[in-house]
């Protein structure tokens, strides 16, 4: 259960950070890049002074804490850096591009394919399973029939969905197996933003640093700083599947809300009937 209140916590930070984004860049605030470094600096400070000035062993007993890194880990981490990158950068061109509920149904597509991996691993796959995913088709045949999904930026949020199989997989693997959740995600965090950094300087001349001196853009980095770092320690406290399937889930409802709010999308009822039938399936794949 604590598990799950870290993860909704930690979406309904996220989704306040990323329409913020979205609506600060749509009228010219902030370029793409800036965008992609705000939501990874204040991850990666949070990150280290987990690292560095939390006691051992405060988050999670039993697991690895600290700055912790094998070396041994190299051939898994450093594959997930480079996936990583793409990820960010995708995903920032997807926030600004798509629909917030374009976004939100369509992550959704990792959790089968999550499945999918399971079943090639031998993992043994039930009725239940087999019904929940077929719960998850159902809603997206019933929100693109109704046209309830846009096409722009789609194709890089399937993207995102997609590879976060790859991610969420070597993620898993690294902290399970090798590093502690604040070196393994510290490390990448901060590759994230350098490049970014370096990418807002080169490409569109502004430097992300000094919108962190603008109320606006502080708050949006720090809630998406503050959501990410919550969400890397809540897979301590349950199973990879269930608090993946409860951040989907979170976040296509407060993906529905705000798009429906903020940015005044259509089909809302449709989109509330699609949620639900997924949460359905979500619970029946994580049985």
């Amino acid at each position: 259960m604590f598990g799950i209140l870290l993860t909704a916590g930690a979406a309904l930070a996220e989704e306040i950070s990323a329409s913020v984004g979205k609506w600060e860049a749509i009228r010219g605030k902030e370029g793409v890049f800036s965008l992609g470094f705000l939501n990874y600096f204040w991850v990666t400070l949070f990150l280290f002074t987990f690292a560095f000035l939390i006691p051992k062993d405060f988050f999670a007993p039993g697991f690895p804490s600290g700055f912790v890194f094998n070396m041994a880990s190299l051939p898994t981490f450093l594959p997930r850096v480079g996936l990583e990158i793409l990820q960010a950068l995708a995903g920032v061109y997807a926030l600004v591009m798509a629909d917030r509920s374009t976004i939100g149904f369509l992550h959704i597509i990792t959790i089968p394919l999550l499945l999918v991996v399971d079943v090639a691993l031998s993992y043994s796959v039930g009725m239940p399973q087999i019904a929940g995913m077929s719960f998850i088709i159902a809603s997206l045949v019933l929100i693109f029939i109704n046209h309830g999904i846009k096409r722009n930026g789609a194709w890089l949020v399937v993207f995102c969905a997609v590879n976060a199989v790859a991610t969420i997989s070597l993620f898993k693997y690294d902290v399970t197996h090798f590093n502690s959740v604040e070196a393994e995600q510290g490390i990448v965090s901060l590759v994230l933003v350098i490049f970014f950094f370096i990418m807002a300087l080169a490409k569109t001349n502004q430097n992300p640093l000094k919108l962190l001196i603008h109320p606006v853009f502080f708050t949006q980095s720090f809630l998406m700083g503050a959501g990410s770092s919550v969400m890397g320690f809540a897979y301590y406290y349950g199973a990879a599947s269930v608090i993946a399937s409860a951040k989907r889930a979170l976040n296509i409802l407060f993906a529905v809300l705000s798009g429906n709010i903020y940015f005044h999308e259509k089909k809302f009822w449709v989109k509330i009937v699609s949620f639900l039938l997924i949460v359905i399936g979500l619970v029946l794949l994580a049985r």
